[in-house]
């Protein structure tokens, strides 16, 4: 019989955890022309922001699997893109422009880092 291990699969609980959040973020997303906005408490969210909440979590969790894999460029790419993501999540969530400018300099600033640390 063929197991997980012989195919070349990780199904360590971390990394199965990040695919989990990042599937979850997909299907989030296709599902938001289906389905109305979700009642959380006493709001009532749609799904695309619910989706950006799980791959800003996705992105999140994923810095601390590969730092502890060490793994450091892959995350450092996780982390800056957990930030990034949460800001330009945050900006127009809140109404403030100021998170959603800070986002995209996080998000180029830190493609240009990890590019130029991948070079080395």
């Amino acid at each position: 019989m063929t197991t997980a291990s012989d195919l070349g699969l990780d199904l360590e609980p971390g990394p199965m955890a990040v695919g989990c959040l990042v599937g979850l973020s997909g299907l989030l997303f296709l599902v938001t022309p289906l389905v109305g906005p979700v009642p959380i408490g006493g709001l009532s969210v749609s799904p695309v922001a619910l989706s950006a909440v799980a791959l800003t979590a996705g992105f999140t969790l994923g810095t601390v699997v590969f730092a502890r894999r060490g793994r450091r460029l892959f995350a450092l790419a996780h982390g800056v893109f957990a930030v990034a993501w949460a800001l330009l999540v945050a900006g127009p969530l809140l109404g403030n422009g100021d998170l959603l400018l800070a986002g995209v300099v996080v998000l180029v600033a830190g493609v240009g880092f990890l590019v130029s640390q991948s070079r080395q």
